[in-house]
């Protein structure tokens, strides 16, 4: 079975938690604090592995989660930061929040790597929150909770050249005797299921890749028939060849093939309209091909250019290729995603956006204030709450962001309950 879309689930490593401790050797004056920082976790990263070819093992494993850091220890020791998760993905894959829409990684070239989950720093130990007047607090912090999230991995074919056209067109045949791929051949619908790409050389020694894409049918890009599994992979590709069954031997009109096929793709991608298209008439060595490719030339005009072949005897295909070949000379790239980070390093192509700082506060009906956030869970989930010292300097940190005069803004009194998660505090004005 081919795979090519999926949504699998990823979490970064938490971090250690920091470690409270103290010194207890003679030489150093009142006990100073001796408790170590945890380690940092692991981030989920995903890398490209060139031997892979779709995103079947997904279906089997669709949980990812980086090893957590380990915790700080006594004597100052800090712990070990875990080792990242590398997850191996086919070239193609295009890496989706589910929640957002947002693509985070396109993944092309062999080896290239981007993190798709961030793991927890290490919490602070005890020796981070020394002072003078406090040289041993009962102070730590926990580790912090890896990113977690929903991902939607889609593959898309990466060739130079998609062939398409309706099932049966002889799309895999031509495949077969320009390239040495073999793909499986037969005379019925959605013989092809899986993409196969093929390496072509031309006699000038031009090489490029190309790719015979499942068959298209008329409502394909709303997901009929192979639909979407057959649209995606055509994104990729620099130059269209369109396939046609120029005998009508299946009694449908190549024209009217045409036009759809076309439609097809405008209606799922406009962008597709943008490449270069190279109309290939086959069958051409079957009763009534002749007539027919007249009578497709009247109604394209004499302005479209048109390659007559039969996959099956081999004419007419040395052109066909030079075409291609000549084509791709002058056509750029075109990107999926305009808005990745050029800049950045070679192997990430996505850096992750820092969150919002922003307070977000609503109400109950039974009148409990709730606070919600990234930055205040962040700290939330970082706080030791069984030590007088961390809660006192999460009520210290609350106030610094603004929670407090925010509270007071949407009403809060006196006395008034305030839920953050599952803890649950008085409001004290």
């Amino acid at each position: 079975m081919f795979v090519d879309h999926v949504k699998i689930y990823v979490k970064g490593g938490d971090g250690g938690d920091g470690m409270v401790a103290f010194r207890r050797e003679k030489f150093v004056p009142n006990g100073g604090p001796a408790g170590g920082d945890g380690g940092h976790g692991g981030n989920v990263v995903f890398q490209v592995e060139e031997g892979l070819r779709t995103l079947m093992d997904f279906r089997y494993k669709r949980n990812f989660k980086a090893d957590r850091g380990e915790h700080g220890m006594s004597k100052g020791m800090h712990g070990k930061r875990a080792d990242d998760l590398i997850v191996k993905v086919p070239p193609g894959t295009v890496v989706m929040n589910e929640e957002t829409g947002v693509v985070i990684a396109d993944l092309v070239e062999h080896g290239q790597q981007a993190v798709i989950a961030k793991a927890g720093r290490g919490g602070r130990g005890n020796c981070r929150f020394a002072t003078p007047a406090n040289p041993a607090p009962e102070l730590s912090e926990k580790g912090e909770p890896g990113q977690e999230l929903s991902v939607i991995l889609e593959l898309k074919v990466l060739a130079d050249v998609g062939l398409v056209g309706f099932p049966s067109v002889g799309k895999s045949t031509l495949l077969s005797v320009v390239s040495a791929a073999k793909p499986k051949i037969g005379a019925y619908h959605f013989t092809t299921i899986v993409p196969n790409l093929g390496m072509v050389e031309t006699d000038d020694h031009r090489s490029f890749a190309m790719a015979d894409l499942p068959g298209l049918i008329e409502g394909a890009h709303e997901g009929v028939g192979l639909g979407h599994q057959f649209l995606r992979h055509i994104e990729r590709t620099r130059v269209i060849v369109h396939v046609i069954d120029m005998s009508g031997m299946e009694g449908r009109d190549p024209y009217e093939d045409y036009l759809t096929i076309n439609e097809e793709l405008k209606q799922y991608n406009l962008r597709l309209t943008e490449r270069p298209q190279i109309i290939v008439a086959n069958k051409m060595d079957m009763p009534g091909a002749e007539e027919n490719l007249e009578i497709f030339r009247e109604k394209v005009g004499e302005d479209v250019k048109i390659f007559p072949v039969s996959a099956v005897s081999r004419q007419g295909l040395k052109p066909l290729l030079f075409e291609i070949a000549d084509l791709l000379e002058v056509t750029p790239e075109f990107p999926l995603f305009e808005d990745l980070d050029e800049e950045s390093d070679a192997t990430v192509l996505y850096k992750h956006q820092s969150e919002a700082d922003s307070i977000e506060i609503s109400r109950d009906p039974d009148g409990t204030f709730i606070l919600g956030g990234y930055a205040i869970e962040r700290i939330f989930k970082m706080t030791d709450f069984s030590r007088e010292d961390g809660v006192r300097r999460f009520a210290r940190q609350l106030r610094g962001m603004g929670v407090d005069e925010a509270l007071r803004e949407r009403g809060a009194q006196n006395g008034d309950i305030v839920r953050l998660l599952e803890f649950e505090f008085e409001f004290v004005d």
